[in-house]
């Protein structure tokens, strides 16, 4: 019995440590693929610093060290450099007014609406003159004017609408 003993022990060590090296082949690969994420998103226009910085974690955490690593730093580190730079700027480089002093400006009522003047009637002698609204037939102004049926009816084999309830 010694003997077995003795002969399985070196076995099952060297699965364990087959097992081991696999696990740690894919770590590596796992944090190698969540550094390519990190440079993804520091490539982006409005890259999420805190994901980056957590993956460039994983990366260093799982022992990789390499050019990508250091770039992703970098990467990381001149952006939030750009950012304090240009905190408040818009756009086209002009400050920006703070909030503070937008939220203490009290809001412009609307201008007035011009009221629309009443016509003198028309001479009743038969010609219409150019502001006449019988002369024009009424334009509709929007989908909500149209009927709600359709005044025709509908092409045969072809189903009628239905009317909204409401």
């Amino acid at each position: 019995m010694p003997i077995e003993a003795a002969l399985i022990k070196p076995v099952v060590d060297a699965l364990l440590a087959l097992f081991r090296q696999g696990s740690d082949i894919q770590l590596k690969r796992n944090a190698e693929a969540a550094l390519r994420e990190a440079i993804r998103e520091l490539l982006m226009a409005n890259p999420d610093e805190n994901r980056a910085e957590a993956r460039i974690a994983i990366a260093r955490a799982a022992g990789i060290l390499s050019e990508d690593i250091v770039l992703a730093e970098d990467m990381l580190k001149k952006h939030r450099a750009t950012k304090s730079r240009t905190a408040g700027k818009s756009a086209t480089g002009r400050k920006r007014k703070p909030a503070a002093a937008a939220a203490d400006v009290p809001a412009k009522p609307a201008p007035a609406r011009k009221r629309a003047v009443a016509k003198a009637p028309a001479k009743a002698t038969g010609a219409t003159t150019k502001g006449d609204a019988a002369a024009k037939p009424a334009a509709r102004s929007s989908s909500r004017d149209k009927p709600a049926t359709p005044e025709t009816p509908p092409a045969p084999g072809k189903p009628a609408r239905p009317t909204p309830k409401g």
